[in-house]
């Protein structure tokens, strides 16, 4: 027995000692796991992947991107929050971060507590887009043509953004339609383009360029006033929905522990991403406003927004049990 315990310590040393070896190593000592809550194909998964690859070089390590937007991105946030605060493991979050707590019964993770903010990287608009065949070309043409038939609209989810955007128009127009819910922005655009559907609420950078190339209409953005990056569409409160402006963001954090040199090491290289002239000029192009600097203004953004939602949720009834 003596022995076979013996051989089996001398069989695990060099085991122990490696992962030893590991921990003790200067950060980022082998590849970053991104866990990005949204399937492939929307902006979300095009920003994470964006900031990553530039990224990659500042900090000396690759990055292992995981899309899963499975339960509105729940699994992702889930996992991202139970992962050792080493900074091997980060996630690129977003909006339903904040927003799911108040649309789910129970969630299996924090907001606040869980998660150590890096950067609020970008903020941007929703927009409700259509095929461009659907007689409707303004808000007005819209809420009349949804009074006299059934419409259907899709979003990134059950309690997106995009989808409790869209409640709040409806609540606000009193019109009806009928929700789609996909697995990220990029889904549900394909269906939109194939014709499956009528619309989509989501992301303006997830459709500006099929916007501007005519293949989908914009109906209305979220914002209180038009987007500079496509000034052609007008704000719902242009349109007469006085008082409506929801701004979207996304942003990166780590699982709550992390290190602060870790954190600042990562949001002093995102900050650096932001202000590459390449990095600035695409996210202008695709509609998206940078914001940058400290992790504190993610933190602020964050609880602002988790205080915010549970009674817009209640009002759009759009409470998943």
């Amino acid at each position: 027995m003596h022995r076979r315990r013996l051989l089996a310590t001398l069989l695990a040393a060099p085991a122990l000692a490696h992962a030893q070896a590991q921990a003790q190593a200067p950060w980022p000592n082998r590849p970053i796991r991104l866990l990005v809550p949204v399937a492939p194909g929307g902006s979300v998964d095009a920003l994470a992947r964006l900031f990553a690859r530039h990224l990659t070089p500042l900090i000396g390590q690759n990055f292992a991107i995981e899309d899963n937007g499975a339960a509105g991105g729940n699994l992702a946030f889930e996992a991202a929050a139970r992962a050792a605060p080493d900074g091997h493991t980060l996630l690129a979050g977003w909006d339903s971060l904040a927003i799911n707590p108040a649309v789910y019964r129970q969630v299996p993770y924090h907001p606040i507590r869980d998660f150590a903010p890096i950067i609020h990287s970008v903020s941007g608009a929703q927009v409700l887009v259509v095929k461009p065949d659907l007689p409707a070309r303004t808000l007005a043409e819209f809420t009349a043509l949804a009074k006299t038939r059934g419409l259907t609209i899709g979003s990134p989810g059950n309690g997106s953004i995009g989808h409790l955007t869209g409640e709040m128009l409806k609540a606000r127009t009193g019109i009806t339609w009928t929700h789609v819910p996909y697995r990220g922005g990029g889904p549900a655009t394909t269906d939109l383009l194939a014709g499956h559907l009528d619309g989509v609420m989501l992301t303006l950078a997830a459709v500006v360029q099929h916007i501007r190339a005519g293949r989908l209409h914009a109906i209305g953005v979220s914002t209180a006033g038009r987007v500079a990056a496509l000034p052609e569409a007008p704000s719902f409160a242009e349109q007469g929905v006085a008082g409506f402006d929801v701004v979207s963001w996304q942003g990166w954090l780590a699982p709550a522990g992390t290190p602060a040199p870790i954190i600042a090491r990562l949001n002093q290289g995102l900050n650096q991403v932001l202000a590459l002239p390449e990095v600035a000029t695409w996210l202008a192009s695709q509609a998206f406003t940078s914001v940058g600097g400290p992790p504190e203004t993610l933190a602020r953004l964050l609880a602002a927004d988790v205080a915010r939602w549970p009674a817009l949720v209640q009002a759009a009834g759009a409470r998943i049990d």
